[in-house]
């Protein structure tokens, strides 16, 4: 039985497969903005502020996937409380570097002249900066869906969704006719979502992005 045969005959377990990974790490991103965002809000102006946030989330990364995925099993159980929380602390460098970037990368005279029209601190960060920053923001988060599409296949190992249980079931089984054809189904599939994230995301800033700003 060849690839296309085989794929044929579960094509159904495979898109539920995919559809879960997909799930997956559309909750985790969504989680690591919803945090990387506000913290990147709170220790842009200030250097140790900067420093501990993006050192922090950088030392994050630094953790095995197997070893992270294991301490949170204690907390969270297996399946996907400790997935999506792992994925959400994995997304948090790109997301918070990018968001301190791009507000640092406000022009200094467009927050004075806001102020000078008596703009307070919210009113300038949610009318002016974050607005302005939003581009960058979003490219953090385009770097975190691509890296989190290739985490997500780990959490199989605590009984989490996805693809990833594709690739073990392939892998355990090595030596069988079809173990080869398991592995490729999730690699393809994590492939096939990492191009249609990465669109989805450009489409998305493009729509959120001033004209001004793009131009």
């Amino acid at each position: 039985m060849g690839f296309w045969e085989y794929l044929s005959t579960n094509w159904g377990e495979v898109l539920g497969h995919t559809l879960e990974h997909a799930a997956l790490v559309v909750v985790g991103l969504a989680l690591a903005v919803v945090v990387g965002v506000p913290l990147a809000v709170a220790t842009y102006r200030t250097d140790l502020g900067r420093a501990a946030a993006v050192n922090g989330s950088s030392l994050i990364m630094t953790v095995p996937s197997y070893a992270l995925f294991g301490l949170l099993i204690p907390l969270l159980g297996l399946g996907w409380g400790p997935a999506v929380v792992a994925l959400m602390l994995y997304g948090l460098l790109p997301v918070v570097r990018n968001a301190i970037v791009g507000l640092r990368a406000v022009d200094p005279a467009v927050t004075e002249s806001a102020r000078g029209v008596g703009m307070d601190r919210t009113r300038l960060l949610l009318g002016i900066e974050l607005p302005l920053a939003w581009p960058v923001v979003l490219a953090g988060v385009r770097v975190a869906a691509q890296l989190l599409l290739g985490i997500a296949a780990i959490s199989a190992a605590v009984n989490g969704p996805g693809l990833g249980n594709l690739i073990l079931s392939g892998l355990s089984s090595a030596g069988t006719p079809f173990a080869i054809y398991l592995t490729v189904q999730g690699i393809a599939g994590i492939v096939v979502l990492a191009v249609l994230f990465d669109a989805a995301i450009a489409l998305l800033t493009r729509l959120t992005t001033s004209r001004g700003i793009r131009a």
